[in-house]
């Protein structure tokens, strides 16, 4: 593993979490820098681990050991992939949903507002969505839409009118520029929070992350075990509230089907609470400030 690739997050929780039979297998749907995915081949003796990345980068992370199966795919190809190697189910899976500190550092990404790089923000290279098509192509009424429901963003209205505006002059294509277009909205004494909700919409918009988080919970119930253990770490409230809701409720809306006594018809047994990083971990990693970890059982 490239050792600044990414920190792996909770590493002992999420390891614990998947209560790892030496002979089972395991999924890891979010590969980066493979911290996790080293932690779980420690403990496997004859079982295998599946691990996926659809980041090119990833794949220098990767180890030659037999026991593990790389996908350069996207985590939405999980059942295909299975089944193409024969697997029926699994004993447990493993997402961590954030972006990687190797893509917020990867100036040329523009994954962040620290630098100077076109809009991009696709984790598969070979994507045709970027985040400056989103910009200057989307109209007022969607961006309004990203900027509300995947940024929380009290301004929306304002910010895609200021995007609109711009773009009419000429195309806001880099993270410099869309941070001047957006300048006499941002807070002064919250800047970075501001631009972290509008960068997270438009990077949510780009890799379809919701809808991909949908399937994978939906799949989840088909692709693993009686008694497997889901594993999922998430770093914002919209992927954090689909993940306890589904755990909870067996669904993501208000609508859950209930049995016949009025409880929800979940498929899952919430093996722990909510878990966070505590203040020494933070010190030490503090992109690991956000994360929020839960861990269920199929039932």
């Amino acid at each position: 593993m490239t050792e600044n690739y990414h920190i792996p997050v909770l590493l002992n929780e999420c390891i614990n979490g998947l209560a790892i039979k030496p002979n089972g297998v395991y999924v890891d749907v979010t590969y980066g820098g493979g911290g996790h995915s080293a932690r779980i081949l420690e403990k496997l003796t004859t079982g295998r681990l599946i691990a996926f990345d659809q980041d090119v980068d990833a794949m220098a992370n990767v180890p030659d050991d037999e026991r593990l199966i790389f996908a350069q795919h996207n985590f939405s190809f999980l059942k295909n992939f299975l089944s193409y190697y024969g697997i029926d189910q699994v004993d447990g899976i493993l997402a961590d949903l954030g972006v990687s500190s190797h893509d917020f550092d990867e100036a040329g990404r523009g994954f962040s507002f620290r630098f100077d790089a076109p809009l991009d923000m696709r984790m598969n290279q070979t994507g045709v969505l970027t985040a400056a098509t989103i910009v200057n192509e989307y109209n007022e009424a969607d961006l309004i839409r990203i900027f509300r429901q995947y940024g929380e963003l009290k301004s929306a209205r304002r910010a895609a009118a200021e995007i609109v505006k711009a773009r009419d002059e000429k195309p806001v294509d880099t993270t410099t520029g869309l941070k001047e277009v957006l300048k006499k909205l941002v807070p002064q004494k919250a800047s970075s929070k501001f631009l972290a909700k509008v960068f997270q919409a438009l990077r949510i918009e780009v890799n379809g992350e919701i809808d991909v988080l949908r399937n994978l919970l939906t799949d989840s119930y088909d692709v693993l075990k009686p008694g497997g253990r889901f594993v999922v770490m998430s770093y914002h409230s919209l992927e954090d509230r689909l993940v306890k809701n589904f755990f909870q409720r067996g669904g993501f809306d208000k609508n859950i089907e209930k049995d016949f006594y009025g409880n929800p018809n979940t498929k899952f047994k919430i093996i722990e609470k909510l878990i966070v990083p505590g203040n020494e971990e933070i010190e030490m990693n503090s992109r690991a400030r956000s994360a929020k970890l839960r861990i269920a059982e199929k039932i």
